[in-house]
């Protein structure tokens, strides 16, 4: 019996565990699939087949792992503000001759209503609150708040499924929930915290949304973190973009 080619997916996101499905359902008589979960993510629900968890050590540490591992796709499906993976996975893929795809969704776009400041990162973003208002909702990952935490004057809000590990300033609120939420749940979010403004990702993704479109609807001001800039080609903007890429390869 032939041996199964392998596929490894850098995962934690909504897309790559869609991605892992469709693979395993389409072709699973003829290729493997393993997901790779570094921790990013907070307690991410297990995607379909098999999963390995922990880092690589770097590209180099990835290169190891596809050539001893057999790895005969690369598909890096990971959060779009994972800029160190998806470089690490760029080298290492041209390190081992690995084909490699980045997967990343479609950035939000910007609609009529909206009211965006868009930044280069965390610590502008913090900057740039002085005239939007005193209670601000973070919607950021947990690395990215401590550009906030010596801003005096500012009443914050964050979110997260875990309680942070050290005690939040006396001017924060931590809500301990999980996604996704609806543009509704997230309007009343808004209302009954009396928010100012929100300081975003823009991470894309209709999981996400909800926020960006309360916020709309309200006429609040976003402050919005832009993406880092794209690894090399090939990209594929969806899991259907990408399991043409993966279909092609394997009848090619």
């Amino acid at each position: 019996m032939a041996r199964l080619r392998r596929l490894l997916i850098l995962g934690g996101t909504a897309e790559a565990a869609e991605l892992a499905g469709q693979v395993l359902a389409r072709h699973g008589g003829r290729i493997e699939v393993v997901s790779s979960l570094a921790g990013a993510t907070e307690h991410p629900a297990p995607p379909p087949g098999a999963v390995r968890r922990g880092g690589f050590g770097g590209a180099k540490g990835l290169a190891c792992y596809l050539r001893d591992e057999g790895i005969a796709f690369l598909i890096d499906a990971t959060h779009p503000f994972a800029a160190v993976m998806q470089e690490s996975a760029a080298s290492a893929a041209a390190q081992a001759g690995v084909p490699r795809l980045r997967l990343l969704r479609p950035p939000w776009p910007y609609v009529r209503g909206d009211r965006w400041t868009e930044v280069d990162d965390a610590q502008a973003a913090a900057q740039a609150l002085a005239p939007l208002g005193r209670t601000v909702f973070l919607a950021l990952g947990a690395r990215e708040t401590a550009a906030f935490t010596g801003l005096g004057g500012f009443r914050f809000l964050v979110r997260g499924v875990t309680p942070p590990a050290e005690p939040l300033p006396a001017n924060w609120e931590f809500i301990q929930a999980r996604g996704p939420f609806s543009a509704a749940d997230e309007r009343r979010l808004l209302e009954q915290r009396q928010i100012d403004a929100i300081v975003s990702r823009q991470s894309g993704g209709e999981g996400a949304y909800g926020k960006i479109a309360a916020a709309c609807a309200l006429g609040l001001p976003v402050v919005m973190l832009r993406r880092p800039p794209l690894p090399p080609p090939p990209l594929a903007e969806g899991v259907a973009e990408a399991l043409d890429w993966l279909e092609r390869r394997l009848t090619g």
